[in-house]
């Protein structure tokens, strides 16, 4: 009698057997946008923004630009959501709003309510359901089909304050699993119901050698951390002590390589990793092939996308989207420019700045990849340092001088009369600071043009800080930030980086 990881196996293999059907990306954005205006149309924001009469247009994305504002959360959330999260039906979509994902506020340090409708979490699953597929694409044996997979995610014992439910979006769909992957699903439905954190990663580390985990799915920088408690508890040398058939990592949230090098040391054999793109407004993208470069966009599968260019017209200084801001459709993207990203989505999200800048890998598949913020460059005086420069030099400078990077931040200084970049880092290994900035500015000057540039001229110098990781998990949990989630900010600005000056100020005196 075959054994259920050869049954999976067969399935998922005949799904890469299958050709995919082929279709026009634009088209099928159309008929999302479409389908999106026809079931909003009657409630307060389809009426106000008069929904039956775009769709009475064959151009109707053209309409739908021009009548419709493009939002940031502070607008959208101030003029529409705050009264659905007070109970109010048909405000943005269709019904009333029952779950509400808690974001983690990394570009204003407060938690957002986003909406998460019955619709979205549809979309949510059947989303899942393709990068479970995906794992088809991957050498993996039949026996990995019958292991655990082991979801670092938030509680899924949610707030309930009698009109709605909120916690993190992980937690809302992991409460929502088919019925078909329970038996696969670890920590469990006792330990998921967990809501302190420190709690939780405490109940993984002492029930870690009680499962057979083949795959793991989270945000690189705790599942580090995880891994290091489980190592230290249970006295191994590396994980798969623990998790011999430990063999896949879906990670999202970050980006992995500037973990990679203090990562992989945690392992005993190497890992197939595949990204995922699940943002607390919806799941954007998905990672296909392990060799690929960037991840899938879900183009019919309830969200419709705008691409504006990053640049000075476009976004100003703070990284905030201009009202007047032309966006362009998937058929108009190339691969050579960066792109702020709007989405209208079944979850009542109406030309909304998601807050992230994406590239395209490749124009025909459709694929993209996360580089930064909009809110987390850094152009004092014209540097334009991106986030996505940030992680390649940490990289860079981590393998050039054989260390461990856990972490980093990078804040905006007055230096010597002009300007300054001081940076915060922590390193496992013992290292020379000044040779550490040395290399590091050395590879932002190759990475980045501007940034080269104006350090011969108003960018003086950098200032470079090495300092224990507790003291970024320290502060995390001062500002009630821990959690599935939760990423550290890669820029401080204004009122973070206040707290944080402050909290580094209290926590390293004498030190």
């Amino acid at each position: 009698m075959a054994s259920i990881g050869i049954v999976l196996k067969f399935g998922l293999g005949m799904t890469r057997r299958v050709p995919l059907l082929k279709y026009d990306a634009y088209t099928s954005q159309k008929r999302t946008l479409t389908k999106l205006l026809t079931k909003a149309q009657h409630t307060y924001f389809g009426k106000e923004y008069n929904f039956q009469k775009i769709l009475q247009y064959d151009d109707r994305v053209k309409v739908f630009k021009e009548q419709v504002p493009i939002f940031d959360y502070e607008t959208i959330f101030n003029e529409w959501w705050r009264t659905s999260l007070q109970g109010e039906h048909d405000v943005c979509w269709p019904g009333k709003v029952q779950y509400f994902a808690l974001s983690s506020g990394t570009s204003t340090g407060s938690s957002k309510y986003i909406p998460v409708t019955s619709a979205m979490l549809k979309a949510i699953q059947r989303a899942s359901v393709k990068q479970i597929f995906a794992l088809a694409n991957c050498d993996l044996p039949e026996n990995f089909y019958e292991k655990g997979i082991l979801m670092l995610g938030g509680s899924t014992s949610l707030e309930f304050n009698g009109i709605h439910y909120a916690g993190d979006l992980s937690g809302i769909t992991t409460g929502r699993l088919p019925f078909w992957f329970q038996p696969f699903y670890k920590p469990g439905r006792e330990i998921s119901r967990t809501r302190n954190w420190q709690d939780k990663l405490d109940m993984i580390t002492r029930e870690a050698h009680n499962w057979d985990i083949g795959a793991i799915c989270g945000v690189p920088s705790w599942f580090q951390l995880l891994m290091e408690r489980i190592i230290e508890y249970h006295k191994v040398d590396n994980i798969h002590d623990i998790w011999p058939n430990l063999a896949v990592f879906t990670h999202g949230g970050i980006a992995f390589d500037p973990y990679r090098k203090s990562f992989e040391k945690l392992l005993g054999k190497p890992l197939v990793y595949l990204e995922t793109y699940l943002a607390s407004e919806g799941f954007v993208a998905y990672q296909r092939f392990p060799e690929a470069e960037g991840m899938r966009m879900l183009i019919r599968n309830g969200i419709f996308y705008e691409f504006v260019p990053f640049n000075s017209e476009n976004v100003d200084e703070d990284g905030n989207i201009n009202p007047n801001a032309v966006s362009l459709d998937i058929n108009q993207v190339d691969a050579d420019t960066d792109y702020a990203l709007l989405m209208s989505t079944c979850a009542g999200a109406w030309r909304y700045s998601i807050g992230d800048v994406i590239r395209f890998t490749d124009i025909d598949k459709k694929e993209i990849k996360i580089i930064g913020r909009t809110k987390h460059y850094l152009s004092l005086c014209g540097e334009h340092l991106s986030v996505e420069n940030m992680n390649k030099a940490i990289e860079l400078v981590s393998d050039a001088l054989n260390v461990h990077i856990k972490e980093f931040t990078v804040c905006g200084v007055p230096f010597e009369g002009l300007y300054g970049h001081h940076w915060y880092i922590s390193v496992e290994n013992a290292v020379d600071a000044e040779l550490l900035k040395e290399k590091l500015d050395f590879y932002l000057k190759e990475l980045n043009d501007d940034y080269r540039v104006e350090r011969g001229h108003a960018l003086k110098g950098i200032v470079v800080d090495i300092i224990p990781h507790k003291l970024f998990l320290g502060w995390l949990k001062e500002q009630g930030l821990e959690g599935a989630q939760i990423k550290f900010p890669k820029v401080l600005k204004k009122q973070q980086l206040d707290s944080w000056l402050q909290f580094i100020s209290k926590n390293t005196i004498g030190a």
